[in-house]
């Protein structure tokens, strides 16, 4: 039976990590450092209070993530986007819901599981994605783990993360009071311009 308030015991936060780098040179982004730290440490720091397991979706490097966090790695070879990271997360979710987040986003909000969950519950609905007040945010998202077999199904298609979303009668949060929380950094400019205004 679904829970209708918010408990943290009932996620898994699954931070996406399968990207190429290509912006990066194709180093794995989330391997390099920012502010002396890997930058998936960062991502880590915000997510771990808001679930109880922590997942890392990756596609390379396996043994260099799992020193962070348990791995779950893509179905198949290659980057097939965000999608086969979800998919892949979701056939290894065993509690409730799945919190995913970009390991490109060093602070996602601090009150993302919370605010996802309170509308996911009221609109009854299986997906809630955040919006920043311009744009929607496909890849900070909480699904129900029953979709699993929907998200396979629908990378075996190759669609759009956020057409699936629809598909699956996707609801969207408001995070404009905190548009910045969904900053992400894809070029080595974008990691310094960061250090220099947060790591004082």
């Amino acid at each position: 039976m679904a829970t209708t308030q918010f408990d943290s015991a009932n996620i898994t936060a699954a931070i996406l990590a399968g990207g190429a780098g290509r912006r990066l040179g194709g180093h794995d982004k989330g391997l390099e450092l920012l502010a002396g730290r890997p930058l998936v440490a960062h991502v880590i720091t915000a997510l771990r209070p808001q679930g109880q397991k922590l997942l890392i979706c990756i596609n390379r490097n396996n043994d260099q993530y799992a020193t962070f966090a348990v791995i779950c790695t893509d179905c198949a070879m290659g980057f097939l986007g965000p999608l086969a990271g979800i998919a892949a997360a979701l056939a290894a979710c065993d509690t409730e819901w799945l919190l995913t987040v970009p390991v490109d986003c060093p602070q996602p909000p601090a009150d993302l599981a919370r605010r996802l969950h309170t509308v996911a519950h009221d609109a009854q609905a299986h997906v809630a994605v955040a919006h920043d007040g311009e744009r929607r945010q496909p890849l900070f998202a909480l699904y129900r783990r029953e979709l699993a077999n929907s998200a396979t199904e629908a990378l075996a298609h190759d669609l759009p993360v956020w057409r699936w979303q629809d598909e699956c009668g996707a609801v969207e949060t408001d995070f404009s009071d905190q548009p910045k929380a969904f900053l992400n950094l894809n070029t080595v400019v974008g990691f310094r311009d960061w250090e220099s205004t947060h790591a004082r």
